[in-house]
């Protein structure tokens, strides 16, 4: 596996925020998705989720560089675990990182029992999660013209 997930620490939240901002302007200029786009999330909003006792964010490290965040939601009682957000840094995409992130956490958190969610406008990631063994809920939120959001389980 080419990444490892390192436990992000209160310490770190500032970081992760400033790398979620510049990570999805993206697709904040692609879709306009101001009142949902993680590009948005303010400081304390990132606070708030670090400080949720089933949350735990792990900074994706490739060759010693910290390429991406994956937040994991696992509340440990049989419900479905949640990957909310993943994202890899623009110039570090393409090359498998997402993909061997999600791994990782599968083998911290377990291999099944997942869910999660994304644009269905998307092809990219709709690639790599089916890929990585996801199927559609058939749960589809139409958000705006041109934007929608499609729901992912894993069992």
């Amino acid at each position: 596996m080419s990444v490892k997930l390192i436990k992000v620490t209160a310490q770190d939240v500032e970081t992760v925020w400033r790398m979620q901002v510049q990570a999805f302007q993206g697709l904040l200029a692609t879709y306009h998705d101001d009142d949902i786009s993680p590009a948005t999330d303010t400081l304390s909003r990132v606070e708030e989720r670090f400080a949720q006792p089933e949350t735990t964010y792990y900074f994706i490290e490739a060759e010693g560089v910290r390429v991406g965040v994956i937040r994991v939601i696992d509340r440990n009682d049989g419900s479905r675990k949640r990957i909310s957000p993943l994202w890899i840094m623009e110039e570090y995409r393409g090359k498998g990182y997402a993909q061997d992130a999600m791994k990782a956490a599968e083998e911290i958190h377990g291999k099944t029992n997942w869910c999660l969610d994304t644009i269905l406008q998307e092809k990219g990631n709709i690639h790599l999660y089916e890929k990585m063994g996801y199927h559609q809920t058939g749960r589809i939120d139409h958000i705006k013209e041109g934007m929608d959001i499609v729901y992912y389980e894993k069992d």
